[in-house]
């Protein structure tokens, strides 16, 4: 077994030689754009006939790839395929399959700079938002496989004599992983991965607007020692094969990343008995989040209003952890606000490939029109303090966009918006505070600024959410450490990077023997 588990340290890109190596690396990948991306099924590249092209959203006339798009008979092939495999890959030693894992992680871990740079341009993530995601994919690649270990072998029991009892966790089949697009590398490997290592087999439908990066994980896995028949690799719409992948009766359990709303719809579909099914689907989701960070009167305010900013504009607003709502004791509303302004107009906002920038761009122009939507609604739903451009004439560029005196009942402060939007609210006092904070169908993320001792365990009391941070932002959960999913409509609580998630990819089995 490998040695205790520690989180792969971030780049310093301060350091000229480091920054030199991301800027090797962006020039590197620029030699494989526009090419073709297959669909990947029993370990045979099929090129059909319907194909779409990825975009780079800072610069939208920037063909990345051609991926190949599937049709549901060529998705219902895929779980067919799994199916099978998982007859072979499930009697696999957990060891075994863990050293796969271990082996990706060095291979990604050689290869950082370039999963990176790919990021930067499919993805329009800035140097480091990148860099951190492929560390977490790393992180992923890890602590999962030293899990299985952990969890494949027996567990204990309590003895009784004349019997010899046993008690394993088994895997559970052929999973359907749809994963999202804004951590397209870290989350889309830590789903997957996570299932395989398990013993499962995998149908990955990669997000829509990042197929690339998923392209070539898979063949990461691959050059790791990966049996080609684990991993299906079958990019194409949710409306053409979603459906197809989840009703089909070999589907043991869906992982799914994404909207409120499609997650919804997934859980219901997947309840539904097909003919010739044999088992209760699983679905694992994660399903974002209307995070808020609450300032107490007596909070450090200076660190407070750092906070906000790093957790509402990060990725441009882009995260399910981001921090959409500002909930601040009137005491120091009008001071944080105004500190928050200061430091949002420092933001530097351009093309993530060049160093410094601070927001890129979102990621398409379906999120770019749902974002204008919102901004235009915040004019009329409160104060305008900075941003509000938009500009989409080479990629999909938003400024960072605050709102204040905002109605916590408003649609600013009630639904996920998924870009660099904030909203300021009100509150009468510490107790106001936490009341607003839980008044959306969310529970993802929440963080709290507050000097008092007692006001922060009535927090970590009554503010429900799944992560909860006090005095630091609310994003950049660290696998191992923060393990991450959410309450309420946020998910089932998955707790992905934690030491219970590998349990929802497998099932217990014990066998007693009387000797």
């Amino acid at each position: 077994m490998m040695g205790p588990f520690s989180n792969e340290p971030m780049t310093d890109f301060s350091l000229a030689d480091n920054r030199r190596l991301l800027e090797s690396a962006l020039d590197d990948i620029k030699r494989s754009y526009g090419q073709l991306y297959p669909l990947l099924i029993g370990g045979r590249e099929i090129i059909p006939e319907s194909m779409k092209q990825s975009i780079n959203p800072a610069r939208h006339g920037e063909t990345l790839g051609i991926v190949a798009q599937a049709d549901r008979k060529r998705a219902a092939e895929a779980v067919d395929i799994a199916a099978a495999a998982f007859e072979r890959w499930k009697r696999v030693d957990p060891a075994a399959r863990a050293r796969t894992l271990y082996k990706a992680a060095a291979l990604l871990r050689r290869r950082k700079h370039e999963f990176s740079a790919w990021l930067v341009a499919e993805a329009g993530k800035t140097w480091v938002e990148a860099d951190v995601d492929t560390a977490e994919a790393i992180d992923f690649l890890e602590y999962y496989g030293r899990e299985a270990e952990r969890l494949c072998a027996p567990q204990p029991l309590v003895r009784i004599p004349g019997e010899d009892n046993e008690w394993t966790y088994v895997p559970l089949g052929v999973g359907i992983v749809i994963p999202p697009w804004n951590f397209p590398l870290a989350i889309m490997a830590g789903m997957t991965a996570s299932a395989v290592v398990a013993g499962n087999t995998v149908v990955l439908k990669p997000a829509s607007a990042t197929p690339v990066i998923a392209a070539r994980f898979v063949r990461l896995m691959h050059e790791a020692g990966l049996p080609e028949d684990v991993i299906q690799f079958v990019p194409g719409s949710g409306g053409e094969i979603g459906d197809s992948l989840i009703d089909h009766p070999l589907t043991r359990f869906v992982s799914f990343t994404g909207s409120m709303e499609v997650g919804l719809r997934i859980v219901e579909r997947a309840a539904r008995l097909q003919p010739g099914q044999r088992w209760i689907k699983r679905v694992i989701a994660e399903l974002g989040g209307k995070d808020a960070i609450v300032v107490d009167r007596d909070a450090d305010l200076v660190a407070a209003s750092q906070g906000i900013v790093q957790s509402a504009f990060g990725y441009a607003g882009q995260k399910c952890s981001a921090c959409s709502r500002a909930i601040i004791h009137a005491d120091v509303y009008d001071e944080v606000t105004e500190r928050v302004t200061a430091l949002t107009r420092r933001l530097t906002i351009g093309d993530p490939a060049l160093y410094g920038t601070d927001v890129g761009p979102v990621i398409d122009r379906a999120a770019y029109n749902k974002i204008r939507q919102y901004v235009t609604a915040g004019k009329q739903q409160g104060r305008l303090l900075i941003g509000g451009g938009m500009d989409d004439g080479a990629g999909y560029f938003v400024e960072p966009t605050i709102i204040a005196d905002v109605d916590s009942q408003a649609t600013l402060a009630q639904d996920e918006i998924f870009g660099p939007v904030l909203a300021c609210i009100r509150a009468d006092d510490f107790g106001h505070a936490l009341a607003i904070a839980n008044d959306t169908p969310y529970g993802l993320t929440g963080s709290v600024y507050s000097n008092r001792r007692e006001r922060l365990e009535l927090a970590r009391d009554l503010f429900h959410v799944g992560n909860l941070y006090f005095n630091r932002k609310c994003t950049g959960a660290l696998v191992g450490v923060h393990p991450f999913g959410g309450f309420n409509l946020s998910g089932t609580d998955s707790k992905a990077g934690g030491p219970d998630y590998l349990i929802q990819f497998m099932q217990g089995k014990v066998v007693s023997e009387r000797m």
